[in-house]
């Protein structure tokens, strides 16, 4: 690690924490538009990692779980740096939306330019100033307006060191996902910076489960690269690799009667919804291609013949999968006496 850290021209020392402005396109009012970054360096040297959140600035969860982390005790004996980002599409955070003003999708935008788009003006800026500075990075995702996300990880889980930290991270679904063209995690890989996406909730939601076990996965990776002191815990049940995932799509228009929910266990041809009209009957009935967990769901009750409805993960053991997805809420969800 390098005893000097440059973000913005700001200079960050061993042993220092400081919070840093760094400035993105104005509003055309005018007003200053900056992304907020905290930076905390451990007296000790060790890696160097990135927290990023909102990238989609309807995901708010990642910005809660970035809050959590920066303010734990954890981190007052870590060695190397967390940069922590809760809040990297600014523009879209003001809007509450998932895009920029300019109506480009941020993680299709990398590696960008400086004298593009609005979008990869940003993800040049992002690049630059913060990914290719770290060894490693989380980004922290959700699902998108009325569709919930499963606590999950995507990663190239073929690379042996990311999914030794995909493992550590402590949720039961692991994706090992392709790399998308414009994605932050592609423009990353190709710099050597080895990336986590953490996908849990809903747009413009705070969930608790979703927020809970991300910054116990946070505090799990930390933990693994050895930058803080490994917590004497109960080791999380060994994560199950996804083999494959599909979306199933309604059949028909109309309204919604969910049988599954988020988490669940499906056999093949199980029924998953039922999809009605206004005058209670049932037009046709959703069900499931193969047997798996629902990682994924739409949450309105009303579909387009079409909508994807249902992500549903293939694994070889569905029965043990949910019983560690059950384990996992009893960790994370708080009892009626708490």
């Amino acid at each position: 690690m390098s005893k000097t850290l440059e973000i913005n021209g700001i200079e960050i020392k061993l042993g220092e924490s400081k919070r840093i402005e760094l400035p993105v396109a104005n509003l055309y009012t005018g007003g200053e538009v900056a992304i907020p970054i905290q930076v905390i360096r451990g007296k000790r040297s060790g890696p160097t990692i990135f927290l990023s959140g909102a990238i989609h600035g309807d995901e708010l969860n990642g910005i809660e779980i970035v809050r959590r982390v920066i303010k734990s005790k954890a981190l007052n004996s870590l060695k190397g740096t967390v940069i922590a980002v809760p809040m990297v599409n600014i523009h879209g955070v003001l809007n509450q939306s998932r895009y920029l003003p300019d109506r480009r999708d941020l993680n299709r935008s990398f590696p960008g330019s400086e004298r593009g788009s609005l979008a990869g003006r940003v993800a040049n800026l992002f690049l630059k100033e913060i990914v290719h500075k770290c060894d490693y990075g989380i980004d922290l995702h959700t699902g998108a307006i009325n569709r919930s996300n499963f606590p999950q990880i995507r990663a190239n889980l073929e690379d042996e060191e990311t999914l030794a930290l995909a493992k550590s991270f402590g949720v039961p679904v692991l994706l090992n996902a392709n790399l998308r063209d414009g994605s932050l995690r592609q423009s990353a890989s190709e710099e050597g910076t080895k990336i986590l996406l953490y996908e849990a909730g809903e747009a413009l939601r705070f969930d608790e489960l979703s927020i809970s076990a991300g910054v116990k996965g946070v505090f799990n990776v930390l933990a693994e690269l050895g930058m803080i002191r490994k917590r004497k815990v109960k080791k999380p049940a060994e994560p199950f690799i996804a083999l494959s995932s599909s979306w199933v799509r309604a059949t028909a228009s109309g309204l919604v009667n969910d049988k599954k929910q988020l988490g669940d266990r499906v056999n093949k041809n199980e029924v998953l919804a039922e999809i009605g009209n206004p005058f209670g009957d049932i037009l046709d009935t959703v069900v499931a291609k193969h047997a798996g967990i629902i990682i994924g769901k739409q949450n309105i009750p009303l579909t387009q013949e079409g909508d994807a409805m249902f992500h549903v993960a293939n694994f070889e053991d569905t029965h043990e999968v949910a019983e560690h997805i059950e384990i996992l809420h009893d960790l994370h969800l708080p009892t009626t006496d708490e």
